[in-house]
C-alpha cells in the first residue's frame, strides 16, 4: 500500500510550496488567490484566509474543469493560486492534480492553516451565504 505521507512527499517534489511565513507577503496581492481547501466546519471553528476562496477538496476537479457541469470562473482567471488546508497534506495533493489538469502557477502552505496562524497571517471568519 502507498502511504499518505509518500504521496504528499512526492507531490511536494513537482509543485511549488512554502510555509505560510514566506506566503503571507502574497496576500492582498492582486493576481493571487488563496484556495482554502477544508472542510467547512474546520473553516467554522477555525475561521479563514480573509479573501480566500473556499473549495472543498472533494468538488475540486470538478470546479477547476472548464468543461463541467460544476466548473467555477475562479479557476479560469489565470491567477496565481494559492492552495492551503489545515496542516498541508491536502493542499500538497490538491495542487499537484490542478498542476496535473494544467492550471497554471500553483503553489501551496505547506505548513498549512495553521503555520499561517503561527506567522501572523490575518484571520477572518468564514463569509455567510445569504
Amino acid at each position: 500500500m502507498k502511504r499518505a505521507s509518500d504521496m504528499v512527499a512526492e507531490a511536494n517534489e513537482v509543485i511549488d510550496h512554502a510555509p505560510a511565513a514566506e506566503m503571507v507577503s502574497l496576500h492582498d496581492q492582486d493576481g493571487v488567490t488563496f484556495v482554502d481547501l477544508r472542510d467547512p466546519r474546520e473553516l467554522e471553528r477555525e475561521g479563514m484566509i480573509p479573501g480566500a476562496f473556499h473549495c472543498p477538496r472533494g468538488m475540486l476537479e470538478f470546479w477547476i474543469d472548464p468543461e463541467s457541469p460544476y466548473a467555477k470562473t475562479q479557476f479560469q482567471s489565470g491567477n496565481r493560486f494559492v492552495f492551503y488546508c489545515a496542516s498541508g497534506w491536502r493542499s500538497a495533493l490538491s495542487a499537484r492534480v490542478a498542476q496535473d489538469m494544467g492550471l497554471p502557477n500553483v503553489s501551496h502552505i505547506d505548513d498549512g492553516f495553521s503555520g499561517w496562524k503561527k506567522a501572523g497571517g490575518p484571520l477572518g471568519e468564514r463569509p455567510k451565504k445569504g
